[in-house]
Order: structure tokens, then C-alpha cells, then sequence
């Protein structure tokens, strides 16, 4: 584990401070696991290529015309496998005891969580361009402008952000790598309960509701509303209909609830 120079952790200034560093040595983790980076970005490329022209033919949408729809679903489903990066990362540094030697250091407590969080959203971002070039290539388009895409995609690193948490506190409860790996290929579900791959105003009623009341739904909806890929539908669930605000929203809860779990539970040593 690389050295982490600690500041005055009691302050503000400290959790900035501390955050830092910790956010170095997340990024140098990344850059030493090459291979993880590299599945991590073509994945939603292969199934962009490979849904974009089976599932293209099988809908009713034209072939680009559900490539259009698609990459928001799939950029939206790339960030909840923040759940899982999360898990997995925080299982495996609890399970090799790289927890409890920080947790001797006089470092703040909510600095090692921060610090993986916002290194994961750095290497998402990065990894979203090749996804974007390949959507572009395939007959996508960003049709809302240049405003609307920008905050398209903030939204969409916020909701990668909101789901590390999630994945940091499953992986400090689990305090096991094989444990969260076989979790975290559950979290695959997830977007396949919402209107990442298809619209939901086909499903039956129970599962309808299922799907739009799931925050990937809004979020997706949300990317395609500000992308200009596709109206809002009507008759939805309210974080649909209301996609930006439901977005939002749904990144609030999610860290209002994660965020002190996630650092409380880091604070016990994961116990």
C-alpha cells in the first residue's frame, strides 16, 4: 500500500486534506490494474455493438433509431456498476487488513471512503469517451445542445458517485473479496428492471411500476430528455415523468442514507 501523508484531520481542511491523498493512492491502484480498466470500458461497447444490432432488429424502433435510445440506457447502467467497482474495492482492502492500517493512521475517517468515490467517478468519466465515440459512430446523436449534454453528463457522474457509496458500504459489510465479487455480478439485474434497454410502457402493470420506480429509470430518462434522444414519456411513474428533479432526488436519498453508513461503518473497522 503507498504511503498516505495525513493533515490536520479534524477540520474541514483536514477531510479535504486527507481525501487527497487517499484519492492518489485510488488512482494509482487504478493505473497499476490496467486489465480492469480495460474490461471496464469496452463492456458497454460490446453490448452497445451487440444490443444496437440484435435488440435493434427485434423492436420496433429502426436500427439507429434504438441505437439512439440505447447509449443514455447504456452510460446509465455503466454507472451503477459503481456498486459494484465500490464493493469490490472496499471488500478486497478490508479482507487483506488495508482497512485497519488506516484506520491507525491519523487519518479522517470519511477521507479513505471520499477518497475511492471521487477517484472511481475520475476514471468513469474518462472511461465514458470511448463509450460516447462508439455511440457517435453507430448513429447517436447529442440533439438538446451543448448546455443540455453538459449537464446530461454531470448528472450522470453525480448518480456514479451516489452508487460507489452504496457498493463501499455493501463491500465494509461483506469484509470478503469473493463474497462481493459474487454480489457485485448480481448488480448486472439491475438495469435490466428499468427502461435502460427497452421502454417500459410494454411490461405488464406490476413490473411496469418495478422498473420506473427504479432510480437507473430516471436517470436514463434524464440523459435522454437533455441528449434530445427521446421525449419523456407520459403516464410514467413521477421520476420519469419528472426525470431531471427524480434524478436528483433519487442521488439525495441515496447518499443521505450510504454516505454515513459507508463512513460509520469504516469508522468500526467494518464491523
Amino acid at each position: 500500500m503507498s504511503t498516505v501523508t495525513t493533515g490536520p484531520h479534524g477540520s474541514a481542511y483536514g477531510l479535504a486534506y486527507d481525501g487527497a491523498a487517499l484519492l492518489g493512492r485510488q488512482l494509482r491502484r487504478a493505473r497499476n490494474n490496467p486489465g480492469l480498466l480495460i474490461l471496464t470500458q469496452t463492456m458497454p461497447i460490446t453490448m452497445l455493438l451487440f444490443f444496437g444490432y440484435v435488440f435493434g432488429s427485434a423492436l420496433a424502433m429502426p436500427g439507429e433509431e434504438y441505437r439512439a435510445f440505447l447509449v443514455p440506457g447504456l452510460l446509465v447502467a455503466t454507472a451503477a456498476n459503481g456498486i459494484m467497482t465500490g464493493m469490490f474495492q472496499a471488500a478486497q482492502d478490508t479482507h487483506r487488513g488495508v482497512t485497519d492500517r488506516l484506520r491507525t493512521l491519523p487519518v479522517s475517517r470519511a477521507a479513505v471512503p471520499l477518497g475511492q468515490s471521487v477517484a472511481d467517478v475520475l476514471v468513469t468519466a474518462a472511461g465514458t469517451v470511448p463509450l460516447l465515440l462508439v455511440g457517435l459512430a453507430v448513429g447517436w446523436r447529442v440533439e438538446g445542445g451543448a448546455l443540455r449534454a453538459v449537464g446530461a453528463l454531470g448528472l450522470l457522474l453525480l448518480f456514479r458517485f451516489a452508487t460507489t457509496w452504496i457498493g463501499i458500504f455493501l463491500g465494509l459489510l461483506t469484509r470478503n473479496e469473493e463474497a462481493a465479487g459474487q454480489l457485485g455480478g448480481a448488480t448486472f439485474i439491475l438495469p435490466l428492471l428499468s427502461n435502460a434497454y427497452i421502454p417500459t410502457d410494454g411490461l405488464p402493470g406490476w413490473l411496469r411500476t418495478l422498473a420506473e420506480w427504479n432510480p437507473i429509470s430516471a436517470v436514463t430518462t434524464a440523459l435522454r430528455d437533455l441528449f434530445g434522444n427521446a421525449p419523456v414519456p407520459d403516464g410514467a411513474a413521477w421520476p420519469v415523468t419528472h426525470p431531471v428533479a427524480g434524478s436528483l432526488a433519487w442521488c439525495a436519498v441515496l447518499l443521505a442514507v450510504f454516505v454515513p453508513l459507508a463512513v460509520r461503518r469504516y469508522a468500526h473497522g467494518g464491523r
